[in-house]
C-alpha cells in the first residue's frame, strides 16, 4: 500500500445490488470485482463484517460479536449453487426497494432462506468440513453461538438480566444450556460456516485479479455482546455487570454535544495481565480474512473519551490514557507485517500522531475537509499531503461531494473552491474535479465513496453521526454499475500513475 501510487473504492457489502433486498456475497460480489479490476483499481474497502441488528438500526459498528460475521450478507444464490436451497425456495420472493435496505423485511427473508438450509444441511452425511470449521473457530464460535441462542430463546432480554447462573456463566448452568439448545446452537455455527465459505471464495476471486480488500475494526464492541459476557473482566463494569463508564467523543464537527456511543470501556490493566489476549485473537481473526484492517477510532487506544454511564451526552466526559506503545507492540510482534490504516480523524492530538509515526501506520486524509479558512495550511488540501496516507473524498461518515456542496457549503466555502480549482463549476462537476485533484496528489493511496464515482447527491449518503434513523441503508442502483463508470476511472488511474 505505501511506496507506490495506488486506488481503491469505498463501497460495502450492503450496498451492492441483489434480488433479496440487500447486498450479499453472491453474483454482484464478484462483478463488483470484476469492475473493480477492469477500473485498474488495487482495493475495495468495505465497512465492518460483524452481524448487525435492528436494535442498533442495523450499524455495522455496532455487534454482539467481535468475532462472527453478518448473516445478512450470505447469498442465498450461492445457497442454491451449493445445493442447501432448492431453486424453488427463492420463488414467491417479495419485491424489495432498489435504492434503500428494508432491514426488519431483509431479516425476516434471510432467516427464512437459512433456516430452510440449516434444515437440508441437517440431512447431510458428510459434514467433516463443518465440523473442522467449529472446530478451528471454537475459541469464539461456542460462546457466541450459546450467547445467541440465550438472547432468542429470553426474546432479546439483555446478558445482564438473565438469572445469575447464566449471567455469571457457572459452568453447570452453561452445559445445561447448552444441552438444551444444542440443535439451536449447531444452526448459528452453521450460518457462521456459511458465510465464511462464501467469504473465502470472494476473496480467493479478488486475489486473483489482483484486488485487495480493506476491512474495518469498530475500536469497541457492543455492553450487550458476546465479547461483554464472556470476558465481563475486561471491562468497566460494576458489581452488578453494568456500564460504569461508556465512550463516545467529545463535541466535534458532526455534534455539539459529541456522541455518546454507549460502549463498555476496556480495563486496560486487565488487558495487559494476559498479554492483550482478546486483542491479539481479534486482531488474528480479521486479518485472516482481510488484507488490510482500518482501526476505527485510532485516537482510543491512545486516550478515550470516557463518559459516566449516567450521563446522557457526551459533553462530561474526560480524556483518559491508553497504553499504546506497549499493547500495539505487541501487536506488531505477533503480526510483523501489521497492516493497518489508523482513522486518526477528529480531535487529535501530538500524542497520537507520535504513536502513529512510530508504527509506520498510515492516516486518513478527507478532501471534504479542506476548505475552511486555513485551506492554504490545511493538513488535508491536495497539496499539503503526504505520500504515506490514504487520502479519500469523503468517508462512510461524510456526505457525498455533491450533496456537501449543495447543502454543507457556504458562500465563503464555494468561493474557495473555485478558486483552488481556478474555476467556477457546477454541482454536477465537482465530483469528477475533487476526484481528479486526489488523483493527482502526492498520497500513494487514494480510495474513493462508489457514491462520488457515480456523482450522487445526498440521498446516496451512507451514514450521519449522532442520528439513528435512515443509515446503512444505500444500495447501489444496478444500472449505474457500467461498464464506461470503470474505464473512465481506469483512463484517471493510469494517468495519474495508480494502475495496477
Amino acid at each position: 500500500m505505501l511506496g507506490r501510487r495506488e486506488c481503491g473504492i469505498l463501497l460495502h457489502l450492503t450496498s451492492l445490488p441483489s434480488p433479496f433486498g440487500i447486498g450479499d456475497l453472491g453474483p454482484w460480489a464478484y462483478r463488483f470485482t470484476d469492475f473493480l479490476a477492469a477500473g485498474r483499481q488495487k482495493y475495495w474497502q468495505i465497512l465492518p463484517l460483524n452481524p448487525t441488528d435492528p436494535t442498533h438500526n442495523d450499524s455495522p459498528y455496532s455487534s454482539i460479536s467481535a468475532f462472527a460475521c453478518n448473516p445478512l450478507l450470505i447469498s442465498p444464490d450461492l445457497l442454491v449453487q451449493d445445493r442447501f436451497l432448492l431453486p424453488a425456495d427463492l420463488e414467491g420472493m417479495p419485491e424489495f426497494p432498489p435504492e434503500r435496505v428494508a432491514y426488519p423485511a431483509v431479516h425476516a427473508l434471510k432467516r427464512k432462506l437459512l433456516e430452510t438450509a440449516y434444515e437440508r444441511f441437517q440431512k447431510e452425511k458428510n459434514r467433516r468440513d463443518f465440523f473442522s470449521f467449529c472446530e478451528e473457530e471454537s475459541f469464539w464460535l461456542d460462546d457466541f453461538a450459546l450467547f445467541q441462542t440465550l438472547k432468542h430463546s429470553r426474546k432479546g432480554e439483555i446478558w445482564s438480566d438473565w438469572p445469575a447462573p447464566l449471567r455469571d456463566r457457572q459452568p453447570e448452568a452453561l452445559q445445561a444450556a447448552g444441552s438444551e439448545f444444542a440443535e439451536a446452537g449447531e444452526r448459528e455455527k452453521f450460518y457462521q460456516y456459511l458465510f465464511f465459505n462464501q467469504w473465502r471464495a470472494l476473496r480467493r476471486y479478488a486475489q486473483e485479479r489482483g484486488i485487495q480488500i480493506i476491512g474495518d475494526i469498530p475500536i469497541y464492541i457492543d455492553y450487550d455482546s458476546a465479547d461483554v459476557w464472556v470476558h465481563p473482566d475486561l471491562f468497566k463494569l460494576n458489581d452488578r455487570k453494568k456500564p460504569e463508564v461508556v465512550a463516545g467523543v467529545p463535541p466535534d464537527y458532526f455534534s455539539e454535544t459529541g456522541q455518546r456511543w454507549g460502549n463498555p470501556i476496556y480495563r486496560w490493566e486487565v488487558m495487559k495481565e494476559s498479554g492483550y489476549a482478546w486483542w491479539l485473537k481479534r486482531m488474528d481473526r480479521n486479518l485472516r480474512l482481510l488484507d488490510w484492517v482500518r482501526i476505527d477510532h485510532f485516537r482510543g487506544l491512545v486516550a478515550f473519551w470516557e463518559i459516566p454511564a449516567e450521563k446522557e451526552t457526551a459533553v462530561e466526559g474526560r480524556w483518559v490514557a491508553a497504553p499504546a506503545i506497549d499493547f500495539i507492540t505487541q501487536v506488531v510482534q505477533k503480526f510483523p507485517q501489521c497492516p493497518v490504516i489508523a482513522e486518526d480523524l477528529g480531535i487529535i492530538t501530538p500524542d497520537v500522531q507520535e504513536v502513529m509515526k512510530h508504527f509506520g501506520f498510515p492516516g486518513m486524509k478527507v478532501l471534504l475537509f479542506a476548505f475552511g479558512q486555513d485551506l492554504p495550511t490545511n493538513p488535508y488540501i491536495p497539496h499539503n499531503l503526504p505520500r504515506k496516507c490514504i487520502a479519500y473524498t469523503g468517508t462512510h461518515d461524510n456526505n457525498t461531494i455533491r450533496g456537501w456542496f449543495q447543502g454543507e457549503t457556504s458562500p465563503e466555502d464555494r468561493k474557495r473552491i473555485f478558486r483552488y480549482l481556478g474555476r467556477e463549476v457546477t454541482p454536477e462537476e465537482l465530483p469528477r474535479e475533487f476526484i481528479r485533484l486526489l488523483m493527482r496528489s502526492a498520497a500513494d493511496t487514494i480510495v474513493l465513496p462508489m457514491q462520488d464515482l457515480l456523482n450522487l447527491g445526498a440521498e446516496a449518503r451512507m451514514n450521519q453521526p449522532a442520528t439513528r434513523k435512515g443509515n446503512w441503508e444505500w444500495r447501489l442502483n444496478p444500472e449505474m454499475l457500467t461498464l464506461e463508470v470503470f474505464k473512465e476511472l481506469g483512463d484517471m488511474t493510469e494517468i495519474f500513475g495508480r494502475a495496477l
